[in-house]
Parts: structure tokens; C-alpha cells; sequence
């Protein structure tokens, strides 16, 4: 059994309202399965293992928020129904959260794998005074700028790039009003902080918090379980 949480004053925003049709699994892809639970529930179980977040807001498609909820009996979680896009997804999570809480997580339900010392770096960065802070890796791969006929234009520096990640953290008041004042949909909510002046922080990620979004990357992930359910047992 997990020790009692630290997670007092700490929410975790969950969108997984997804289609997945790049997984081509036929069902929203948070419910597809990795090696028999669905992201969904590992996501889920991945933050509240952390100790440092105290109840999750899972937001779904309208129809799927039954299913969901009786896939996570047992935890604090409430689950809502989303938006018509991401920013509007997260924006119905943050109605459903405790109105007190002052740190505030967005997570993709696709990142199953995060690991739970990603997750409490960024709850630690939030309560050590950022407004705003994300994981981040550096970007390994040459990165080139083509024109719309996908010839070259230039070599990008990457040595300033970063490939981000979640869960991103804010400061309650400071996500809140950054939905309020930037409705335009956004790729993340660090984005919609950005747009506002705000400076965001960054600590490290980890390549366990890769993006499931391909039926390639869902064979990585399981691969990768299969890997450490094998080490567990030497």
C-alpha cells in the first residue's frame, strides 16, 4: 500500500479526450491498452504515485466519462466531460477542481510511462516560487527549416531547442488566468502562460515520458514494460 500522500493542495488536470486515430486502435486512445491497463489508468496511477498530487480531474469525450470513471474505482479522481478541442479540455478540468488548490498539473494521459521523480520535480519547481514550469529534453536530432517546397532553407541551432514534455505546472491563479485571457487554442498550456508575458521555467524530463501516439510507439512502450517486468524477476 502507498505511504499517505504529500499531495495536499496539489491537482493534476488529465485530458485524454484524444481520438487516436494515428494508433488506429478504433477507440480514444488513452483506453487503448499497454500490456493489458489501459493508458488511462496508468497515467492516473503513475501521478497519484508520485505522493505529490492529491486528487486527478480525468476529462474525456462526453460519452466516455462512465467508462472512465469505472476504470478508476477506489482513487481520488473525478472525471468530466471535455472541450471541443484540447485547450477547451483542460479549461472543463480546471471548473472541476477544488476552487483552493495552488498548484495545478496538466498531464497527457499519453505519456503512461512518466516517471514519478518528473512528476515531483515539477510540483518542487512550482512550490519554490515558478509560476510556470515544464519537463524538457534537449533535442539530439540536426533540425532543418524547409520552405513549402521542402527544400532547405537553413540548419537550426539546436543547442537552444528543447523537447517538451508533461506534467507541465502552474501556480492555480497563474493557469487559471492565463485560460481566462488567452482563448485561442494552444498545443500546451505552458503556451497560453507564454502569450500572457509570464516567464516558464523548465526542469529536466526523462525519455520514459515519451508521447504514445503511433502503433510504433505503443510496441516501444511495451516493449519497455516487458523489459522491466523481466528485471524485476532476476
Amino acid at each position: 500500500m502507498r505511504a499517505p500522500s504529500s499531495g495536499a493542495g496539489v491537482v493534476a488536470v488529465l485530458p485524454a479526450a484524444g481520438s487516436g486515430v494515428r494508433l488506429g486502435a478504433g477507440v480514444p486512445k488513452a483506453f487503448v491498452g499497454l500490456a493489458g491497463v489501459p493508458m488511462l489508468v496508468r497515467a492516473v496511477d503513475g501521478l497519484l504515485a508520485s505522493d505529490v498530487v492529491g486528487h486527478v480531474v480525468v476529462v474525456v469525450p462526453a460519452d466516455q466519462v462512465a467508462g472512465a470513471a469505472a476504470l478508476l474505482p477506489a482513487r481520488p479522481v473525478t472525471v468530466v466531460a471535455g472541450g471541443a478541442d484540447r485547450t477547451a479540455s483542460v479549461a472543463a478540468g480546471l471548473a472541476a477542481a477544488d476552487p483552493d488548490a495552488e498548484v495545478v498539473l496538466v498531464h497527457d494521459a499519453a505519456r503512461p510511462l512518466t516517471p514519478a521523480a518528473v512528476v515531483r520535480r515539477v510540483v518542487d519547481a512550482v512550490r519554490a516560487g515558478a509560476a510556470a514550469v515544464i519537463p524538457v529534453l534537449p533535442v539530439t536530432d540536426t533540425v532543418k527549416q524547409v520552405d513549402a517546397d521542402g527544400v532547405v532553407v537553413s540548419t537550426v541551432d539546436r543547442s537552444a531547442l528543447r523537447a517538451v514534455q508533461t506534467p507541465q505546472g502552474f501556480r492555480a491563479a497563474d493557469l487559471r488566468r492565463a485560460h481566462a485571457g488567452t482563448p485561442d487554442p494552444r498545443t500546451d498550456d505552458a503556451g497560453l502562460v507564454e502569450a500572457l508575458g509570464d516567464p516558464v521555467a523548465t526542469v529536466a524530463g526523462d525519455p520514459l515520458a515519451f508521447k504514445v501516439t503511433t502503433a510504433w510507439d505503443l510496441r516501444i512502450a511495451e516493449l519497455l514494460l516487458a523489459g522491466a517486468a523481466r528485471e524485476e524477476t532476476v
